[in-house]
């Protein structure tokens, strides 16, 4: 069974087995937020929209974990431009 962890605004980890995903990482600029970004580990960041309270620390959480982007065509090209993958 999944686990579903919010972690506020509109962010969540879906964890399940050697699988991590966070949606939407509004973290550092978020004062409810219960973790703290260099805190996430995770091998999937799915972005809903390019909007900084959903992209947040999108890059610098993928670019430590390795993780991959998930996202429309033009906020993916943003995040690849920024040395995500």
């Amino acid at each position: 069974m999944p686990e579903v962890r919010f972690l506020g605004h509109s962010c969540v980890t879906i964890t399940e087995g050697k699988y991590k995903l966070i949606i939407d990482p509004f973290v550092s600029d978020n004062p409810k937020s219960p973790v703290k970004a260099s805190d996430i580990d995770v091998n999937y960041v799915l972005l809903t929209h390019g909007h900084g309270d959903h992209v947040g620390d999108a890059i610098e959480i993928a670019k430590r974990n390795n993780a991959t982007i998930i996202a429309n065509f033009e906020l993916a090209n943003l995040c690849a431009a920024e040395g995500a993958q």
